[in-house]
């Protein structure tokens, strides 16, 4: 139940000072001021005592100039932790006052001969060092004393931080009240007092006129903004042939685990099928740099990140003509290899990656194999002078190129499971077949579907991968069970 006399409203302007009861008996006093603002506030305050004295009581302010904003900014805390150690950085941050910039404009001559300070001071360093962004700062403060004893700095709490920078972004901290009623503080002493108080916007309304010219400032501004934008761009764009498909594809081999040798490197290249092409300039393989392996959880992995760009054209030769073959989609080959100490040199793995057939980000992890031959021979042979079993055409990961047979038989081809590669594909598309779906809403048809049957290719290659993977769940579950029943049930069949 706060008293009639503890009722204040107090109505405060952009870095306007009132001062407090102590800023009164300090600056009152001739021997206490010292810098040019002290005497400055000592005859302000003259003044007001000759007018009558102050008219606020508990409520003043802290301009940007004041010792308190300087000293409040210095010993703000990070965490909330009531013996918080400041961390180096802290403390040097603490030291550089991201408010004001005192930089004097530095004169052109000056330029050609001061390009590099040889000495730099602490200061200049401090300054340089730091992004120091302009931002001035007013503290609200209230002086929450018992009545009758106002004037003690243990009293004082900040009500209300008003900070703009050099964007001229205001920040109010806390916000206006608004409709989620009034802030409280608790103050501890003779009595644990509790106190309320509401801030509000007292500044006055834009009128309509007003308000319609900075919005046609606004407007007027971003359109240049678009034009600038626009100029920069162009509006003359490369648009594919009818019944051409262009794909574009940033690409990243992000990383390779699993494998048994350290120091590995990929190698890769991309095939085209036939009807697919691409500039004389492109460069469809390449090689990542070694990399060391670290371990992650149960694994060894090495973190490629290598980026490569691959841009390539489908053309379809007779538009009219619709068809009903699967064409050949683009595949990326890949071999892992690994290089020791001695510059030997050992095939890790084998693998092949089918482009994605639809637009946007896929992450994709390939697993590889390796050809390995019986014995113990080969197995020394790697370890002690390295080289191991390799392919001549790494197309024989799928199937080759030159194979021109129905059936492809492997059989006796030894191999076993190594690590696996993860690749980052970002894919793009550009025909004028889009151009045609936006205009037929009524028959939404994808670029791959009016190009010769991709849809057909596609549901096809999702049939495979099911079937795979029903195989391998198969696989996985004949595994999991006791032998002595596999043996059973297959005797009795």
């Amino acid at each position: 139940r706060p008293q009639e006399d503890d009722d204040e409203e107090a109505e405060v302007g952009w870095q306007e000072k009132l001062f407090s009861q102590f800023e009164v008996d300090l600056y009152l006093n001739e021997s206490a001021c010292q810098t040019p603002l002290d005497w400055q506030y000592h005859e302000e305050i003259q003044k007001l005592e000759k007018a009558g004295g102050r008219k606020n009581c508990r409520i003043f302010t802290y301009t940007d100039h004041d010792r308190f904003t300087n000293l409040e900014e210095l010993y703000q805390k990070v965490t909330d932790l009531d013996h918080e150690v400041p961390s180096y950085l802290v403390e040097r941050m603490a030291n550089v006052r991201r408010r004001r910039q005192d930089r004097r404009p530095v004169e052109a001559s000056s330029l050609k001969t001061k390009i590099i300070t040889w000495e730099p001071s602490e200061e200049f360093i401090k300054n340089n060092h730091v992004i120091n962004t302009p931002v001035q700062t007013m503290y609200i403060m209230g002086d929450l004393g018992p009545y009758g004893k106002l004037g003690h700095r243990e009293y004082e709490n900040v009500l209300c931080t008003i900070k703009v920078d050099g964007n001229g972004v205001i920040t109010v901290k806390p916000d206006f009240t608004g409709t989620k009623g009034a802030y409280r503080i608790e103050v501890g002493g003779e009595k644990r007092e509790v106190w309320e108080y509401t801030i509000e916007n007292a500044s006055a309304q834009v009128q309509p006129e007003e308000e319609e010219r900075e919005q046609c400032v606004f407007r007027d501004l971003y359109g240049r903004h678009r034009d600038y934008l626009s100029g920069l761009v162009g509006s003359d764009f490369e648009m594919p042939l009818p019944g051409t498909l262009r794909l574009f594809m940033n690409g990243e081999i992000v990383s390779a685990q699993g494998y048994e040798y350290d120091n590995l490197y990929v190698h890769f290249f991309l095939e085209l099928p036939n009807k697919w092409s691409s500039s004389p300039f492109q460069q469809l393989s390449g090689v990542t740099q070694i990399c060391a392996t670290k371990t992650v959880g149960w694994d060894n992995v090495a973190y490629f990140c290598y980026p490569f760009t691959v841009e390539i054209f489908y053309t379809q030769e007779d538009e009219g003509v619709f068809s009903y073959s699967l064409p050949q989609w683009p595949v990326l080959y890949f071999e892992v290899l690994s290089l020791d100490f001695w510059q030997r040199y050992r095939v890790e793995g084998y693998g092949s990656l089918v482009l994605p057939a639809s637009p946007g980000v896929h992450m994709l992890t390939i697993p590889t194999w390796r050809p390995v031959e019986l014995g113990t021979v080969a197995e020394m042979r790697r370890f002690f002078i390295g080289g191991s079993p390799e392919l001549e055409d790494l197309t024989y990961i799928r199937i080759p190129s030159t194979f021109k047979g129905k059936h492809l038989s492997r059989f006796g081809f030894r191999t076993e499971t190594t690590g696996s590669v993860m690749f980052r594909l970002y894919c793009l598309q550009q025909s004028k077949a889009f151009l045609e779906n936006s205009a037929l809403r009524q028959r939404m048809q994808s670029v791959l579907d009016r190009l010769g049957g991709f849809s057909q290719q596609s549901s096809v290659y999702n049939v495979l991968e099911a079937f795979q993977r029903a195989r391998r769940r198969m696989q996985e579950a004949r595994e999991s069970l006791p032998q002595d029943l596999i043996n059973t049930s297959a005797s009795t069949v």
